[in-house]
């Protein structure tokens, strides 16, 4: 991969993220001035679902979009809508208009697909997984530092945690629009309808049953991140009786060590044993760390389980890789976009189901769910068991690595 590209690369995502975080600590605050009310009943969550449906239907798009047009412009258009829309959030005076510009900010979010797909374009097949974990690694990096900003930031003034943002996104677009090298020519021309339809790419990939079982094994890795993503700050308070400083350096020190992970952990392993062995390490990994989560009786046990649970994170990047290694080059943009596509829907659907099971088995056993979690991962013993083909068929299909349909890989 190209060096200085790679840089600027993570550097956005870093500031990206940290931009998303930045605003985090001080929604609730923020929800409850505007609406005159204690009580945020369904405002909160349908705040904060919204981005993810929005990720949903924008990640495919602008993966389209760049491999028609270039993964550049399209990277910075997304970054200009982020600073612009991050602006407008913080002048907005009433609900309906700070939702109306979350869900823009959705759609603009959306841009990660664009960056993965960029990364795709400049690295070899045998360094990919190594550079998506890496950019994990960095949006990992980036969540940790924009929480602890907002929070102080937010101390003096509700909205300048969104004006931080929009800084952020402004110096984001800078540095991408002097900086940022194409990396690849897109067809051009005009764009179909059909490229506009956030469902077209679902429709595109579930065209190849050689897909199908690693596209499912990414959507059962994306609903079993949410498991930890939705009980860890309820679980923590109701089973260890954590408090709100006790919440915030779990959750710092659970970033710190998936950070490291993802940059330092993923690429060697996976270069070294391969992608699906290391999807397998990544998910019994990950499945320990949910059983003995769930019975874990001290709060201290959570915090020994971190290395555990963030060796697990090396089983997404893998099979990110695995998966760009079985589409040609005119189409990473869209795969991109479909991953992303299918990881947001998993942040919308997810949270709402796992929290009502939670909070229906707690009063018996609240580490049902955790285990549940953990059971999940059968789904992808398909994936583990199969093959990887390494060929790469006609540009005008997605380009499968000559494996044949029904095979699994």
């Amino acid at each position: 991969m190209r060096k200085p590209a790679h840089a600027i690369v993570l550097s956005i995502v870093v500031l990206d993220a940290m931009g998303l975080g930045l605003v985090l600590p001080v929604l609730p605050r923020l929800l409850r001035e505007v609406g005159h009310a204690d009580a945020l009943g369904w405002r909160y969550g349908a705040f904060l679902s919204v981005y993810a449906l929005m990720q949903f239907v924008g990640a495919p798009v602008l993966g389209a979009l760049g491999d028609r047009y270039g993964r550049r412009p399209v990277l910075l258009a997304a970054l200009a809508g982020a600073s612009v829309d991050y602006l407008f959030m913080a002048l907005a005076p009433g609900f309906g208009l700070l939702f109306l510009g979350r869900t823009l900010a959705g759609l603009c979010g959306a841009s990660m697909s664009v960056a993965s797909a960029y990364v795709a374009d400049v690295t070899p097949e045998g360094q990919r997984a190594r550079r998506f974990g890496q950019l994990g690694a960095c949006f990992g990096a980036g969540f940790i530092l924009g929480p602890a900003l907002g929070g102080a930031l937010g101390e003096s003034w509700t909205r300048a945690p969104f004006l931080a943002a929009a800084l952020l996104g402004g110096l984001n677009l800078l540095v991408a629009g002097f900086a940022l090298p194409e990396s690849h020519r897109g067809r051009g021309g005009r764009l179909d309808a059909a490229a506009l339809n956030p469902l077209a790419p679902l429709r595109w990939i579930a065209g190849f049953p050689a897909l199908a079982a690693p596209i499912a094994a990414y959507v059962v890795l994306g609903l079993v991140g949410e498991v930890g993503g939705t009980l860890w700050v309820i679980y923590g308070e109701d089973k260890f009786r954590w408090d709100g400083f006790t919440v915030g350096l779990s959750l710092a020190g659970f970033g710190l060590f998936h950070a490291l992970a993802q940059a330092f952990v993923t690429g060697p392993v996976t270069e070294r044993w391969g992608e699906r062995r290391a999807l397998a390490l990544g998910i019994v990994a990950d499945s320990l760390a949910y059983v003995l989560i769930a019975f874990a009786s001290r709060g201290w046990m959570a915090f020994a389980l971190f290395p555990l649970f963030c060796l697990g994170g090396i089983g997404a990047p893998a099979l990110q890789s695995l998966l760009s290694g079985q589409v040609g080059e005119d189409h990473q943009g869209r795969l991109q976009g479909v991953l992303a596509s299918l990881g947001s829907l998993a942040s919308v659907a997810g949270p709402l189901a796992i929290s009502s099971a939670y909070y229906a088995t707690r009063g018996f056993f609240p580490g049902l769910v955790w285990i549940a979690g953990a059971m999940l991962y059968l789904f992808c013993l398909p994936v583990l068991l199969g093959r990887t083909a390494r060929r790469p068929a006609d540009a005008d299909r997605p380009a499968l690595r000559g494996t044949p349909p029904g095979t699994g890989a």
